[in-house]
């Protein structure tokens, strides 16, 4: 699962996501993606299932990048436990995601076959996606 191998501070404050992904935004590496239309935090584990899914559905051909990292500690106070008394122990790590963020890259596949991989990656976050392609990007002459 993916989480930071060292962090600052144990806990964090929850913060407010507001505005639209600043940076993050553009087509960096694949030809491919999917773009975020909303706010919501990403665990490791959602992130995890969707990576899965594309290489699956490639079959192991083409190159995926993950644009997100799971860096926010979550913390959860047991159950059964009355208030105050402190903050909660970490529990997980999550990503905070805005609109317009790139979740995900894929380089080396046909259109279709990355259409379709994006998919199945996009059913397993909790957030509504968008399918993007290079500007650039030629339909007539594609390579494999």
């Amino acid at each position: 699962m993916l989480q930071p191998k060292k962090t600052k501070f144990r806990r964090q404050q929850k913060g407010r996501l507001k505005g639209f992904a600043q940076r993050g935004n553009q087509l960096a590496f694949g030809s491919f993606g999917i773009k975020s239309l909303q706010y919501k935090w990403i665990t490791g584990r959602q992130i995890e299932a969707a990576r899965i899914a594309v290489t699956r559905y490639m079959q192991r051909q083409g190159q995926v990048w993950v644009r997100i990292f799971p860096d926010k500690p979550i913390t959860r106070k047991p159950a059964d436990v009355r208030m105050g008394k402190g903050k909660g122990n970490p529990e997980g790590f999550v990503a905070p995601v805005t609109p317009g963020r790139l979740l995900f890259e894929i380089e080396g596949v046909p259109f279709d076959v990355a259409k379709e991989a994006l998919r199945l990656a996009a059913q397993k976050l909790p957030v509504t996606t968008k399918f993007v392609v290079r500007r650039d990007y030629d339909m007539q002459h594609q390579t494999l």
